[in-house]
This record gives C-alpha cells, sequence and structure tokens, in this order.
C-alpha cells in the first residue's frame, strides 16, 4: 500500500502555534461548525458534514501543497480556531481564511496568526496579495483584515452569498 503525505509546515508565534489538523481537534471543531457563526464556512453543519469538512482539509494539503493550519494555543495545544489558504470549486483565486471558537475571540490571535500565515504564504507557496471573502453583516472579520492591511476590492458571491472580496496587500509592501 503507498501511502501519501504531505509536509504541513508548523508557524509559531508568541502565544500560537499554526500546526497540521489532528483527530483530537475535531470535537472543537464539529462545534463551531454547529453554529451560526460557521454559515460563511459553510455552516451551520451535522456532526458528519462538520467531519468530513475537517478531514477534506487535509486533502487540500495534498492536492494544493497548502491549507488551514489549526490554531493551537502553544502553552497547552488547545485548539482555538482555524486559519490558512483555500482554494476549492467556486473561488476566483486562493483565499487567505479564518475562522475563530468562541471563547477565544477578541484576544488578538487571529492577527497574530494570520501575520505569520501572511508572511509563510508568500514566502513558502508563492500566495502573496491574497483575497479574503467576507460576509457583509461581519465586522469583526471586516475590522481584522483592514487591521492586516487590506481593502475592500470588490463586492462577490461565495457559497451561495454575498460577500466583500478584500485585497491583501502584499508582504514586501506590508514590512
Amino acid at each position: 500500500m503507498t501511502r501519501l503525505s504531505v509536509d504541513i509546515p508548523v508557524i509559531e508565534t508568541d502565544r500560537l502555534r499554526l500546526r497540521e489538523p489532528r483527530d483530537s481537534d475535531l470535537e472543537a471543531h464539529i462545534a463551531f461548525m454547529a453554529g451560526e457563526r460557521s454559515a460563511m464556512v459553510g455552516g451551520p453543519q451535522d456532526r458528519f458534514l462538520a467531519q468530513r469538512g475537517f478531514v477534506s482539509s487535509l486533502g487540500h494539503w495534498l492536492l494544493r501543497g497548502y491549507g488551514m493550519w489549526v490554531m493551537a494555543l502553544k502553552s497547552d495545544d488547545t485548539p482555538i480556531g482555524r486559519m490558512g489558504f483555500i482554494f476549492y470549486e467556486g473561488w476566483d483565486e486562493p483565499e487567505i481564511g479564518w475562522h475563530v471558537y468562541d471563547g477565544f475571540e477578541g484576544k488578538g490571535y487571529v492577527f497574530e496568526a494570520a501575520r505569520a500565515a501572511l508572511q509563510t504564504g508568500a514566502v513558502t507557496f508563492g500566495l502573496d496579495g491574497v483575497v479574503s471573502y467576507i460576509d457583509p453583516a461581519n465586522s469583526r472579520s471586516a475590522a481584522l483584515a483592514e487591521r492586516l492591511g487590506a481593502a475592500v476590492e470588490r463586492d462577490g458571491t461565495l457559497l451561495g452569498k454575498p460577500c466583500q472580496v478584500w485585497r491583501h496587500r502584499k508582504q514586501a509592501e506590508a514590512l
């Protein structure tokens, strides 16, 4: 039997580790996907669909060479959300996307992770000046994108829902 493998780089920031998805992260992901906050990432979903989506993120790494990391606290490896690059059917181009699990919002974790991911994406994967698709009603994600130096480029649609397409600066411009 041939076993496929992919090298998922680990990124460390002051407080976080962006790492490969693990089976032990699944329950936190399922809980997030069951709630209304998951609407822009395909939710709410039942347990089966949430698990299928989580597992398919590993396939994204295999097929594209990049994907979503699990954001985990360095202190105890608690999964607090996901961050990374996705390019699915229906996407115009690769996106940097994020979602943070309940109870971990408003602590600056996603900003910290996104800065590191954007830099890694540019240097390691050649993904520079990518977009983020953001629900117009999601003021927190819009504020984060703006804080990262992104700007609204146009209105769009993703997964049948209206969104704003935010363009991130090239990393040489962000430094």
